[in-house]
């Protein structure tokens, strides 16, 4: 049964689902080997599909879309960047009961990088900045500003902000593993902060440590566009606060040319996002725990 009761129910994503899917779709693959990804992310079930080939399919209905966006833009943005990124092969469709479009793309080798890698290198650093210029540097063209949901392409921090501070409230009773007022400071100054007042720019949409890749301890790549629209670039300062320390993250800010008000917007949505995800997933995972604390309190310090 690949689907559950309700209107917001996921569908439930195992092997012999995605062994049909893509057996019916891509037959070419059909005696390609199934592997988990462990650990997938919270849109996405992962599996590895042989060795060349990577399946890719939504896990809840916010997710849904992301599979066309990436065909159609990922190929045009690929050769003007400097590190590797995904390269979709298929699109498949709905069936036996999996309601939205999913997949196909080559596989990309390499270590999600860690904090403990890379976290002191001002040099990734650097290099994360040169993406992030070269995605900015790609002119939008016909690019949709709206998403398949016909929601503004990333959203803005205003949409964010009832979330945000019922988390902060929520934090506030937690015995103190948080500066709730601190919190609160920081989240006002992200909304009141000037917006992007400049042409709108690519930006990644999810640009955090546990998207790009390594090879021997470089940089090599950056997966996961989901999260890929045209707009405000400051969601893309996360990564300042996932992996880099303070030394590092000075070089990444001063290589990508980023003003007062677009770090004040990142670290903003640096807190957000990772009040989001602890307040849904770090009660049950230690490590999801252990990742968003550190990325608060990187926000918090700037």
């Amino acid at each position: 049964m690949a689907t559950g009761r309700g209107a917001n129910a996921r569908p439930v994503i195992d092997a012999a689902l995605v062994r049909r899917l893509v057996d019916t779709q891509f037959p070419q693959w059909a005696e390609s080997a199934l592997e988990p990804v462990d650990p997938s992310g919270s849109d996405h079930v992962i599996y590895r599909l042989g060795g060349e080939l990577s399946v890719r399919l939504p896990r809840h209905a916010g997710a849904m879309g992301q599979a066309e966006k990436e065909s159609e833009w990922l190929p045009r943005l690929a050769p003007h960047l400097p590190l590797a990124i995904p390269v979709p092969v298929g699109v498949g469709e709905p069936d036996f009961g999996f309601p939205w479009p999913w997949a196909v793309s080559r596989w990309l080798d390499g270590e999600v990088a860690t904090v403990e890698a890379l976290g002191g290198s001002c040099a990734a650093a650097v290099e994360l900045a040169e993406f992030l210029t070269a995605l900015q540097r790609f002119a939008p063209g016909d690019a949709p500003v709206r998403d398949a949901r016909g929601n503004l392409a990333g959203g803005s921090l205003a949409d964010r902000d009832q979330a945000t501070r019922a988390a902060i409230t929520a934090l506030a009773g937690s015995g103190g593993a948080f500066d709730t007022a601190a919190m609160t400071e920081l989240w006002d100054a992200a909304l009141a902060a000037p917006g992007w007042d400049r042409p709108a720019v690519w930006f990644h949409g999810d640009f955090h440590t546990g998207n790009l890749l390594t090879v021997d301890g470089r940089l090599s790549a950056v997966i996961d566009f989901g999260g890929l629209g045209v707009g405000d670039p400051a969601c893309d300062m996360t990564v300042a606060f996932t992996l880099m320390s303070e030394g590092s993250r000075a070089a990444f800010r001063a290589a990508l040319g980023v003003d007062d008000a677009t770090w004040t917007r990142g670290r903003g949505w640096a807190l957000a996002t990772g009040l989001n995800a602890y307040t849904s997933y770090a009660f049950v995972d230690p490590r999801i725990a252990a990742q968003t604390t550190r990325q608060i309190t990187q926000a918090l310090a700037g």
